[in-house]
């Protein structure tokens, strides 16, 4: 049976990886404080302690593939017209708009579909903490099952 108490700590738990807008990686520190000191007292919290604490470290892993992926390719363009070999400063560097290259594009398209990924993941972070406090075990999409 569960009680108000064990709802209102799942959803808390599922609530504190917001906490990384205040604190450098409260995201991870949120919930895993909070999963640690009560997953003893219901496998209701347990399961939503886990859940959170694999969605979150599922998208930092996405975040870093996705950034690693993005990045050379806005690089590749900002080298492009430079002579690396005959470099004397920084007095005729200048980025062309005019001629944007497919590199660019693919750049900002992993970009745009990163901006897109973090408002699908506050939403589904919410989603999770309504199903908690309703007493429903909520399964992240696209979640790696770290902690089982």
């Amino acid at each position: 049976m569960l009680d108000n108490h064990h709802k209102n700590l799942a959803t808390f738990i599922h609530l504190s990886t917001f906490s990384r807008f205040v604190i450098p990686f409260g995201n991870f520190i949120g919930p895993i404080v909070l999963w640690a000191a009560n997953k003893d007292k219901s496998e209701f919290i347990d399961q939503h302690g886990k859940q959170a604490i694999n969605f979150q470290i599922s998208v930092l892993l996405y975040a870093i593939i996705i950034g690693t992926i993005s990045v050379p390719f806005f690089i590749f363009k900002l080298l492009r017209n430079m002579d690396v070999l005959n470099f004397n400063g920084f007095h005729d560097f200048h980025i062309n708009v005019g001629q944007p290259s497919p590199l660019l594009y693919i750049g900002g398209g992993l970009g745009a579909l990163a901006v897109i990924a973090f408002i699908i993941e506050l939403a589904l972070i919410v989603r999770a903490s309504l199903s908690a406090r309703d007493g429903k075990v909520y399964k992240y999409p696209l979640t790696i099952n770290f902690l089982k």
